[in-house]
């Protein structure tokens, strides 16, 4: 407790702690919302993360930075923490800063895939290949009246969907993929699809709109993977089904700027921990070996609570 006591007692560390409540964020993103130098808050992140109120994950040369669950007595503290925080003369400048980092992530991610959208399937298959695992994706879609399909790119899993759900509704952030998609499905005589417009963190559906949701390579990509398995959750009815894949943790540094990925794949604990918070229980993760110079899949279904 002690040890707990002497690392909050910092103004900059109260306000450290205040942003990574509200997402998880690499030290250079905390140096512009706090507007001070990165030593600084590198020294004041080395004190929170040893007193176990933040956790960090490295991935290759980035690290990310979240509010952590290694000190029993913060953890117990924390709601009324939270709302002592609102206190901070800093507070309102803070939070807007922290939303123009989220907003910086998406429109890096934006303009990469707007221009590159007519040779994304090219592109990513050559620069990041994965074993054969669509068939085994397909084969989790459970029997329902209307499938969403949240970052559809260019539509390659649209006409499997049109087979297996009497509506489809695929959405994307990016007007190319869809104008991609919408050739796609126009080329293949394919009906019941419908493509709309929206971030994967604000879906353009309504509550309980859909009976299940594909999430197919596209969460390592969210700026905030807890927000849009949160989204998935919302728009999902009772008992509705999360069908995602995924890469697995690599070391691919440089697939962050070529492929405009956020995240270099996902520990399997932690994206089993993460869609359990997000409120989905029965959660299957099926790990689809690697060949020669390929990457590690993870294929996922959860229901919801």
């Amino acid at each position: 407790m002690i040890d707990l006591l002497k690392a909050l007692a910092d103004p900059c560390r109260l306000r450290l702690v205040g942003a990574l409540l509200r997402a998880e964020l690499t030290v250079q993103e905390l140096t512009q919302i706090l507007g001070m130098g990165q030593s600084r808050i590198s020294r004041h992140l080395k004190i929170l993360t040893e007193a176990g109120v933040l956790s960090v994950k490295r991935q290759g040369t980035w690290s990310y930075y979240r509010a952590g669950e290694g000190n029993a007595f913060f953890c117990a503290i924390r709601p009324q923490f939270e709302q002592e925080l609102e206190r901070l003369p800093e507070r309102n400048e803070d939070l807007a800063a922290v939303a123009l980092a989220l907003e910086a992530r998406r429109r890096r991610s934006l303009e990469f895939f707007d221009q590159h959208a007519a040779q994304w399937d090219v592109l990513s298959r050559t620069l990041l290949p994965v074993p054969p695992y669509l068939d085994r994706l397909l084969g989790r879609i459970p029997a329902v009246e209307t499938v969403l399909e949240i970052g559809v790119g260019t539509g390659a899993l649209l006409p499997e969907l049109c087979l297996r759900a009497a509506k489809v509704i695929g959405v994307d952030h990016s007007p190319a993929m869809l104008e991609e998609a919408r050739r796609r499905i126009s080329s293949g005589g394919k009906q019941g699809a419908e493509l709309r417009l929206g971030e994967m963190t604000h879906l353009p559906i309504a509550d309980g709109g859909a009976g299940c949701v594909i999430a197919n390579m596209v969460l390592h990509h969210a700026a905030d993977p807890m927000t849009v398995l949160g989204e998935i959750q919302r728009v999902l009815q009772p008992g509705g089904a999360l069908v995602l894949a995924d890469l697995a943790r690599h070391e691919r540094e440089w697939a962050r700027e070529q492929l405009a990925d956020q995240w270099l794949g996902f520990e399997e604990d932690e994206l089993r921990g993460w869609i359990a918070a997000a409120g989905f229980g029965a959660v299957e993760i099926e790990r689809i070996a690697a060949g020669a110079g390929q990457e590690v899949v993870l294929l996922v279904k959860a229901v919801k609570e």
